[in-house]
């Protein structure tokens, strides 16, 4: 075992000296040293559970056989993050994750890894650092939050929150309106409830094979959360002894269990299908091609269009509808849309990739896509699991219902809202529309490309045409649009908040919750070489690249320029002659802050086309 390097021969009795200082005993220098890689931390509600989720997890993998050791990353919220320049740091936080998890590895020889992410960057950040190390691991998130409920029983959620906000601000509710939007928006731990960044990465991750399950889906409230930290500790265990023996008896012709032989470019493929049939967020195109550029792997931003042209969206949730986490855990979770895309794409997924489960992707599938005949009895249990409905109810605590697994054209109550789960997960047949969730644009304003969530645009936003209103920052442009400055028919351009612009390159959910508060999203576009969180919706377009502080055309742009977006032809142009914007200069820009890890950060980063990662 890897972990021999410090605990075998007589030059490592100062290593088993510290070691038993740690509890260790002598029967314990034979079993795997598992790293639990725990993100836990008091201010992020999607980790504030995860002490509570990582000491559980030690005692099954001591359970299992193995030896855990608990260690923690840090973690930003990026909704309290939001709106200031502490957002600026979200990103970044990417790169220390994958760095300190890369240490930690790297120095204490771990044979094994279990991690416990929950929200945006460390899931991310933490999967670079499992391509990096190489080692035998499996994802179990924290699971999302549940959504809230409004007086009238619509459902609320973060997003809920922003947009009142702005709208609260431009006299369209009471205060009393918006503080109860406040008191109910986000009820419970978890990762927020909508298709945001944290959820969509957390689904990814089953379609890429490195957790297992339900990992996406299951709700962080639930006790069946306990039986995935159970199978995710028993099954790393023996991934670790299948590897041991694998390098042992040098049998390269077998398949390992390693990182490097699930995340590979067909399941990266299936990871961008399941992204494009969801609607994910458009953050999960920037982690996606970090985590494959970590991996060694050919794969651009032009992949995704051209697997959305093959690829239905075929599921909605917010900010894209009513629809959120819990409702597709409750309609048969991420497999069964995979199933419906075996179904109604046959060959589109790469069906024999091999999981952390020790299956192939297809055998997972077919055994818990829950309308397929052969679904198991668990995934049909699993599925049933419904929200509490209560305020503030604990991790891991909501006993399992006894709901009957829906069946076609069948509707069923919950949570006292009419729910069909045919309508929450569609067949090919019925989707939304026959090409995938997520586009990436190209033309003159973003000659390497840029990206935008059609699952979220209204369709009369789908081809736009209006004069530029140009704001420098985030912070600017949210006070732009709340003021007034922005009028129907216009396009906001927000630039300096790439990656080197920002530097971190801030999320516009400012912003675009906004434009959405101030009853524009009808008739209002925005583009950015920035990004954009989970939770907007609407005609968006960010990561526009090269950005302006690396030179791109976006920073050439003037107030009034007219810019034409043509979602359907993957294009995004500026009416001007490239004589004429090539001879405009680009303003002088300073970033806020020059010291300190983001100064460091700015020197090293790329644009969002190469994934945002650094390069020296």
């Amino acid at each position: 075992m890897r972990s021999d390097t410090i605990k075998r021969g007589d030059a490592r009795a100062p290593h088993r000296s510290l070691l038993r200082a740690c509890g260790l005993t002598e029967q314990d220098f034979d079993k795997p040293f598992i790293a639990i890689v725990s993100s836990h931390v008091d201010i992020v509600p999607g980790h504030v559970h995860l002490n509570d989720v990582a000491q559980f997890v030690k005692k099954c993998v001591s359970e299992a056989g193995g030896i855990p050791f608990i260690f923690n990353t840090i973690g930003v919220c990026d909704g309290i993050a939001m709106g200031h320049d502490g957002m600026k740091y979200s990103l970044p936080s990417r790169e220390i994750i994958a760095d300190s998890v890369e240490t930690m590895l790297k120095a204490h020889q771990f044979d094994g890894m279990i991690c416990i992410p929950n929200c945006d960057k460390i899931t991310p950040g933490m999967l670079m650092a499992t391509v990096r190390c190489n080692i035998p691991t499996i994802f179990v998130s924290g699971g999302p939050m549940e959504a809230g409920r409004a007086k009238d029983g619509k459902p609320l959620d973060l997003i809920s929150a922003f947009a009142g906000a702005a709208a609260k601000m431009s006299g369209k509710i009471s205060e009393e309106e918006l503080l109860h939007i406040e008191q109910n928006a986000c009820p419970t731990c978890g990762s927020c409830s909508g298709m945001f960044t944290a959820n969509s990465m957390n689904c990814l991750c089953e379609a890429i094979g490195i957790a297992l399950p339900g990992n996406g889906t299951v709700l962080a409230t639930s006790q069946y959360r306990k039986t995935l930290y159970k199978k995710a500790a028993k099954r790393i265990v023996q991934m670790v002894l299948e590897e041991d023996g694998r390098r042992q008896t040098a049998d390269g012709s077998r398949k390992g269990v390693l990182p490097r032989d699930i995340i590979t470019r067909q399941s990266v493929d299936n990871a961008m299908i399941l992204d494009l049939a969801m609607g994910g967020s458009t953050n999960t195109v920037l982690h996606l091609l970090a985590v494959a550029n970590e991996a060694g792997l050919d794969c651009s931003m032009r992949r995704f269009n051209e697997l959305s042209e093959l690829t239905p969206n075929i599921c909605k949730v917010s900010p894209s509808s009513d629809y959120h986490i819990e409702d597709v855990h409750n309609s048969g979770g991420i497999y069964t849309i995979l199933g419906e895309i075996r179904r109604g794409r046959p060959g589109l997924l790469n069906e024999r990739v091999p999981t952390v489960s020790g299956k192939t992707l297809g055998k997972s599938i077919t055994e818990y896509d829950l309308r397929s005949p052969k679904a198991l009895g668990e995934a049909h249990k699993m599925y049933a699991v419904t929200p509490s409905g209560i305020k503030n109810a604990k991790a891991m605590s909501v006993k399992l219902s006894h709901n009957s697994p829906p069946l076609e054209g069948q509707g069923w109550s919950k949570n006292d809202l009419s729910f069909d789960p045919f309508d929450c997960i569609r067949t090919c047949e019925k989707a939304y529309s026959q090409t995938g969730g997520l586009a990436v644009l190209y033309g003159n304003l973003a000659p390497n490309g840029s990206i935008v969530k059609t699952a979220g645009v209204l369709e009369k936003m789908l081809k736009h045409t209006g004069p530029a209103v140009i704001f420098n920052s985030e912070p600017e442009a949210y006070a732009g649009i709340t003021s007034g400055k922005v009028k129907a028919g216009d396009v906001v351009v927000i630039r300096f908040e790439g990656p080197k612009g920002g530097p971190g390159m801030q999320e516009m959910l400012g912003p675009t919750s906004a434009i959405k508060g101030v009853n524009l999203d009808d008739s209002v576009a925005l583009i950015t070489d920035g990004r954009f969180s989970g939770g907007t919706a609407g005609a968006c377009i960010g990561h526009i690249s090269p950005e302006a502080a690396a030179g791109g055309p976006i920073g050439r742009l003037r107030d009034g320029d007219i810019i034409e977006i043509d979602i359907p032809a993957r294009t995004l142009n500026v009416k001007l002659s490239d004589e004429e914007l090539l001879s405009r200069e680009i303003p002088l820009h300073e970033p806020a802050i020059q010291t300190g890890y983001l100064a460091r950060y700015r020197v090293l980063a790329t644009s969002a086309d190469t994934g945002g990662v650094l390069r020296w």
